[in-house]
């Protein structure tokens, strides 16, 4: 019985099996798509694949030998375990890759948002995979190798396998670098190097020295279409969140998801807008910085003043009002209300999180209190997924039957489809009401922008939510939309041709385009200022 209980095995024998249950049970999507890279399962490419199979469990064995000591190895290999399990969970049921956007948009997220993603389905999947080994590893009686002898033999298996493999990797070379080269996503895939990877550039980023934020755009004022007037401005700048731009009937989705704003003859429709990143942690940040997506780095943004910093430096004020995880620096130097949590007697929260026209219960007190004029983002809840069915209120399920659960694989894709394209539907009357509220304004010239962070994947390819590396990242999820109104005495007092802005709306834009074109919208003269990616520059009277 003590023999069941407490099994006895040697590390070496001990490694290799783990080496062996990672690179079989946690790296399933990982060999499916590389089977597909390769060209198939048949006999031919057999010898490839056994190959390929063969190269990571050398590797995995070698790189666990290395922390195979006693006190060590079993604190090492049952956190792997259970790691690995999370992460191959996530990677087989939603379909998505980890790096490191994805671990920073783990750090990042809050509890309400991943308390969505824990279901029993992930509970039984990490049971089998992660906890059961992790319960042998921990009552394993591993006789180690001891002393010199032993670092000697450590040492030889470890560069034993690595050589192997590489014997391996120089034989099959040839037919592995075109899979490898055109198939980046599977680096992404290989669990747990991809997020041992992934985590480690999160902390080497989030660990470096401090450094004072770089100021940019103080030489920001106000222009010549301010001169003389009395009327005060209110900007309102959405947020969308996790919104693609495929499933919004102004952009010729079959579904009437966009009622509301297909009758406001005055909004303008940028139907071909693409997105800075797939994730939230990249795409705010990147959003409101003047770096633009090809040189955007998460650190430099962090430590360098954004579009929010440069309006105020012009005499705005700034605030920033969010139903969702934050703004991920972007308004840190700017006014913060968090009204994601329920607030009594609100007719937009239920349970524990508030629909998005929370939002807009503040708006008008604020206005009223200001002597400045306004610029106000609104950071909404919008499509985030995957519990869609809970980011809409009673009346907004036109479409149906719909998923109400986060677990994807409980649904079919078309109910899945329908939990989300009643999220856009909800943020058709969201964004409506928003114009309807700025529209009642007394005295005051206002303008509404709106545009999503990132798009979604809904299955195509098998791949569900967002978060894939940019560089193989769907137009699911970097297609997004973006819209603009604005009421007549706004347009007509920074002398902005309506006419002109609306026949680009089929102009290939980018997230780039925002920082420059709010600033172009406010005239608001700073050397930071690219008129070339300003959608205004071109269509401002008398420019």
């Amino acid at each position: 019985m003590d023999k069941v209980i407490s099994p006895r095995i040697s590390a070496p024998m001990l490694i290799l099996t783990m080496s062996l249950l990672l690179a079989t049970a946690g790296n399933i999507d990982f060999w499916s798509t590389f089977i597909r890279a390769a060209g198939g399962l048949t006999p031919a490419h057999l010898p490839l694949l056994l190959g390929a199979f063969v190269i990571v469990v050398l590797f995995f064995n070698a790189l666990l030998t290395l922390a195979s000591f006693r006190f060590v190895a079993k604190p090492v290999l049952i956190a792997i375990l259970l790691s690995a399990s999370c992460a191959s969970y996530f990677i087989h049921e939603y379909g998505i890759v980890i790096d490191k956007a994805m671990i920073q948009n783990v750090f990042e997220t809050d509890v309400h948002e991943a308390s969505e993603l824990l279901n029993w389905r992930m509970v039984l999947s990490v049971m089998a995979f992660g906890v059961l080994p992790s319960l042998f590893v921990a009552r394993a009686r591993i006789q180690f190798p001891q002393g010199l002898r032993g670092v000697l033999r450590r040492s030889g298996i470890a560069a034993g396998s690595l050589a192997l493999a590489a014997l391996l990797l120089v034989l099959f070379f040839k037919s592995l670098a075109p899979a490898l080269r055109e198939h980046r996503e599977l680096r992404y895939l290989l669990t747990p190097t991809n997020y041992i990877q992934a985590l480690h550039g999160y902390l080497r980023n989030k660990w470096r020295s401090p450094v004072a934020i770089a100021p940019l755009g103080r030489d920001a004022v106000k222009g010549n279409a301010w001169a003389g007037q009395a009327r005060k401005t209110v900007t309102v700048i959405v947020v969308g969140e996790t919104a693609r731009a495929q499933n919004f009937s102004l952009n010729g989705y079959a579904r009437d998801t966009n009622p509301r704003l297909a009758r406001e003859s005055g909004l303008i429709n940028f139907a071909n807008v693409r997105s800075c990143g797939t994730a939230t942690a990249v795409s705010v940040p990147c959003v409101f910085s003047a770096l633009g997506r090809e040189r955007y780095d998460g650190d430099k943004a962090y430590h360098q003043e954004g579009l929010l910093d440069v309006l105020a430096h012009a005499g705005f004020r700034v605030v920033w009002l969010d139903n969702n995880s934050g703004c991920k620096g972007a308004c840190d130097r700017v006014e913060f209300r968090d009204l994601s949590a329920p607030k009594p007697g609100s007719a937009h929260c239920a349970g524990d999180e508030c629909y998005d026209e929370r939002l807009l219960e503040e708006l008008p007190q604020l206005v009223r209190d200001s002597s400045r004029d306004v610029v106000v983002v609104l950071h909404q809840k919008g499509s985030h997924g995957p519990a869609y069915a809970k980011r809409y209120p009673q009346g907004f399920g036109r479409f149906g039957p719909v998923c109400d659960t986060s677990e994807f694989e409980k649904c079919s894709r078309e109910s899945i489809v329908d939990a989300y394209d009643n999220t856009i539907l909800y943020t058709d009357t969201f964004l409506a009401r928003t114009i309807d509220l700025l529209r009642g304004l007394d005295g005051v010239d206002t303008a509404m922008l709106y545009f999503s962070d990132h798009g979604e994947s809904l299955g195509e390819g098998n791949m569900y939510l967002h978060g894939a590396p940019y560089l193989f990242a769907p137009s699911e999820q970097t297609h997004v939309p973006m819209m603009l109104w604005m009421s007549d005495r706004f347009s007509e007092r920074f002398g902005i041709d309506r006419t002109c802005l609306a026949a680009r709306r089929q102009q290939p834009l980018s997230h780039d385009n925002v920082f420059h074109s709010v600033l172009g919208m406010l005239d608001v003269n700073t050397a930071v200022l690219n008129p070339k990616l300003d959608l205004f520059h071109a269509c401002v009277r008398g420019s």
